[in-house]
């Protein structure tokens, strides 16, 4: 009790920090179910430039984040994220990319580090390729991929308990679909001037995919 009361009475100030340009990776990260932090980091000085507290992750505290920071004076060369619904058509002069570390998380999820399926197998080493390849040869390999395994992918399986058929290989159709519907905002990077930075961010994520 005597830590939550110290918390409560804590008033948040975030720093002075000379604005310029930047490229803001933006997240929240969760201590417990309805407690957590929404940072927005400037990749360029490795600064955490503004933060809140929050319960949930929405989409209004974000746009409410960047709105905040150019109104401050920062000049937001562009945005890195983690997909959150709806945030690739909130800025409309600002290039936002899908963080290729989360999307990796994300595909981990459905199929797992080690998948047993062999489809399962290389559509993971095709995953674990997105920072080392162009936007059209990661398009090419999802497409061969596709091809290779479309019949195994429309396999069902009927239920006999709800009388109804469903796709065999969800899961493995949903990571599919999960890569195939993000590759337009997982190489914004590659289309920019801030390419150069970018690189950087995605090496800096790429360091933790041990860990994934």
């Amino acid at each position: 009790m005597t830590i939550q009361k110290r918390l409560d009475e804590f008033h948040l100030i975030n720093p002075i920090i000379n604005c310029n340009d930047t490229v803001i990776i933006m997240d929240t990260c969760y201590f417990r179910k309805d407690f957590g932090v929404m940072a927005f980091r400037d990749h360029c000085r490795n600064k955490n430039i503004f933060w809140k507290f929050t319960k949930h992750e929405k989409l209004a505290e974000y746009i409410m984040g960047i709105e905040h920071l150019l109104s401050t004076g920062w000049n937001v060369l562009g945005i890195v994220c983690d997909g959150k619904r709806g945030i690739f058509s909130s800025f409309e002069n600002v290039p936002v990319q899908m963080c290729q570390f989360h999307k990796v998380a994300i595909i981990t999820r459905y199929i797992t580090r080690n998948p047993k399926l062999e489809a399962g197998k290389e559509l993971r080493k095709i995953t674990l390729l997105l920072t080392k390849t162009e936007k059209e040869n990661f398009i090419s390999m999802l497409e061969q991929w596709y091809w290779k395994w479309e019949s195994f992918l429309k396999e069902r399986t009927y239920d006999i308990e709800t009388g109804k058929w469903h796709y065999t290989h969800r899961r493995l159709r949903s990571a599919y679909r999960s890569l195939t519907t993000n590759v337009p905002y997982l190489f914004v990077y590659q289309n920019y001037p801030i390419r150069q930075l970018a690189d950087q961010i995605q090496q800096i994520h790429w360091k933790v995919y041990s860990q994934i």
